[in-house]
C-alpha cells in the first residue's frame, strides 16, 4: 500500500477529477493527484498520454472543463497563467522556448518579470549561475546561439527566477546527450534539496525520473493507471516492460 502524507498535512497542489480538452478531443479524462511540499513527483507515460497537457492545465495555459485544482486548498483552475506565477507556480516548458534574440542574462531577467526587487533579482541571477556555471560563461551570448543542453539549463534557470514553490519541468532531457541528461538530473535534485523547491517532473526517460522522484504517476491515454512510490514503480512489471524497456 502506498505511503501517504495526506493524514499529516494538506497537499501543496491537488488535482481532483480533471478533464481537459483540445477542441473536441478529450485529453485528460478525470485525473487526480497530490503533490506535497518538498517532493519530487514524476509523471511518466508514452507520447500522447497526457503528461504535457497536465502541466499546461496546472500552469493555467489551458483550463479544465471539469474538476478542481487546489493550491494549498484554494481553487486555481480558472486563474490565468501569469497570475499563477505570482502564486508560486513556474514552468520550464517542453521545447525550452527561450528568447533566441535576448542574451542569457536578459532571458533570466525575463523570468523575474513579475518582481520589482532589483537587488534580489541580481542575487537570484547569481544563484542560477551557481547552479549552471555554463550560463555565466555565456551571460552576454544570445539564447538562440546556445547548444541544446545550454538552452535547457537556461529554461530551468529562467523558471527559477520567479522563486517558485512549485517548479513544473516538462521533458527536461528531450534531445540531450546522455552525459547532459545526467547533469540536468543532478541539478534537479540540487534544486529540490538545497532550495527546498517542490518539483513536478514530466519525463519520457522513466528510469532517470523514477531514480530522482519520491512518487510517480503513470498516465495512459489521459488516465492515471498507476500511482505509487518511485521505488515500487521501478519494480512494477508493467512499468519495467513498457517504460523501462525490459523484456
Amino acid at each position: 500500500m502506498i505511503e501517504t502524507m495526506s493524514e499529516t498535512k494538506t497537499a501543496l497542489l491537488e488535482l481532483n477529477n480533471i478533464h481537459s480538452y483540445y477542441g473536441n478531443i478529450h485529453a485528460l479524462k478525470g485525473i487526480s493527484m497530490q503533490i506535497f511540499e518538498g517532493e519530487i513527483v514524476t509523471l511518466i507515460g508514452s507520447n500522447g498520454a497526457g503528461k504535457s497537457t497536465t502541466i499546461r492545465t496546472i500552469s493555467g495555459v489551458m483550463h479544465p472543463r471539469e474538476g478542481t485544482i487546489l493550491l494549498e486548498g484554494q481553487p486555481i483552475q480558472h486563474f490565468p497563467a501569469h497570475s499563477l506565477v505570482s502564486k508560486g507556480i513556474s514552468q520550464s516548458p517542453e521545447g525550452r522556448r527561450i528568447f533566441p534574440r535576448l542574451s542569457v542574462r536578459d532571458n533570466l531577467a525575463m523570468g523575474a518579470y513579475k518582481r520589482n526587487d532589483r537587488k534580489a533579482i541580481r542575487q537570484d541571477i547569481d544563484r542560477v549561475y551557481g547552479l549552471f556555471p555554463r550560463l555565466k560563461e555565456r551571460a552576454k551570448q544570445y539564447g538562440g546561439t546556445l547548444s541544446g543542453g545550454e538552452q535547457q539549463m537556461l529554461a530551468i534557470g529562467r523558471a527559477l527566477m520567479a522563486r517558485p514553490r512549485l517548479l513544473l519541468l516538462d521533458e527536461p532531457s528531450m534531445g540531450l546527450a546522455p552525459v547532459l541528461v545526467e547533469q540536468i538530473f543532478e541539478i534537479i535534485v540540487r534544486i529540490n534539496k538545497e532550495e527546498g523547491t517542490t518539483i513536478l517532473l514530466v519525463e519520457q526517460n522513466a528510469l532517470m525520473a523514477l531514480e530522482v522522484a519520491r512518487r510517480g504517476y503513470v498516465l495512459q491515454t489521459g488516465n492515471v493507471v498507476l500511482h505509487d512510490n518511485a521505488d515500487t514503480l521501478m519494480h512494477n512489471e508493467m512499468v519495467r516492460r513498457v517504460y523501462l524497456g525490459e523484456e
